[in-house]
């Protein structure tokens, strides 16, 4: 079973690693360290035995977070992970003073698109090309908004 806890700047390398292979463009982990040690930035991770599964990242300015990053490594999709963290990172981004949570996703990732469906994220907006792809156009990042209460 999953451990589920708080990330830290240690953890910096292990979240590079895993948002590498989960992103077009992966983030460092210089970018995520300063991420980090940002007393805005709030992170949980998941794991196994002490292997970095999945982790969910967001900056909070009260009342508002944004959700920066979430990842599951391939390995651990369709097991309810990303449910578990999203749900506890949630909880604690609402025990911290947020009222109203975004994100951005790309409007080609179903499997994530349902996910945020589930935690009642509604449309708020969109960002036509944003995400880059092979064709000129790029696809949208979709614009996605929910109330903690």
């Amino acid at each position: 079973m999953p451990q589920l806890s708080e990330a830290g700047p240690r953890d910096a390398a292990a979240l590079a690693r895993l948002h590498g292979v989960s992103f077009r463009r992966g983030w460092s982990e210089d970018e995520f360290e300063r991420l980090l040690i940002d007393r805005n930035v709030t992170a949980h991770r998941a794991s196994i035995d002490g292997k970095l599964i999945g982790f969910v990242i967001s900056r909070l300015i009260p009342p508002e977070a944004e959700i920066l990053s979430i990842a599951v490594a391939a390995s651990q999709r369709g097991r309810g992970l990303a449910h578990r963290l999203l749900d506890l990172h949630l909880r604690r981004l609402a025990g911290l003073g947020a009222r109203t949570v975004f994100l951005e996703v790309d409007e080609h990732n179903e499997p994530a698109r349902r996910l945020y469906r589930r935690f009642g994220f509604a449309d708020a907006g969109r960002r036509p090309g944003y995400y880059q792809r092979g064709d000129v156009s790029g696809a949208a990042a979709l614009v996605l908004r929910r109330d903690v209460v």
